[in-house]
């Protein structure tokens, strides 16, 4: 079942956050905590499983962090759930237990069809277009006020 969870959001929120505040050197863990307001224990543990899973790269070490392991518009929303749904190991009740022949056959099925179509739609919303929004709602990125005077 799509169950929206605080893990669920922080997940989401840190991988915009590393995205919209990418410079030349990775983002580091205390500053997305800091943006976000993400506990850094609920943090290091979502974003090392989001490492795991190809969705970012970590860098270790006094310079470390991460950042993302593809380009933002190849990572969709989608991906992220599963990720975290799986990190959960939440069970789907719809799939899970028994029910009355009402329930199995009128009121389980629609419930599928919703969350299916909502994934379709959040398999569809990417990264990239996160930050656009963050963007065109004028929220400052921190590297875009720090020049690059790389070559």
């Amino acid at each position: 079942m799509l169950r929206l969870s605080k893990k669920l959001l922080f997940a989401i929120e840190a991988v915009v956050d590393i995205a919209y505040h990418a410079s030349a050197g990775p983002v580091r863990s205390s500053d997305i905590s800091r943006r976000q307001g993400i506990p850094r224990r609920y943090l290091e543990q979502v974003l090392q499983h989001l490492v795991h899973k190809g969705i970012l790269a970590g860098q270790r070490g006094p310079r470390g962090g991460y950042r993302l392991a593809r380009e933002r518009r190849r990572i969709t929303i989608g991906e992220i759930i599963r990720v975290v749904r799986e990190l959960e190991g939440a069970g789907d009740p719809v799939t899970e237990t028994e029910s009355s022949e009402l329930g199995m056959r009128v009121v389980r099925p629609i419930w599928v069809e919703m969350q299916n179509e909502m994934m379709r739609r959040f398999d569809e919303t990417t990264i990239e277009e996160l930050c656009n929004r963050a963007r065109a709602l004028g929220i400052k990125s921190e590297t875009a006020q720090v020049p690059d005077f790389t070559i």
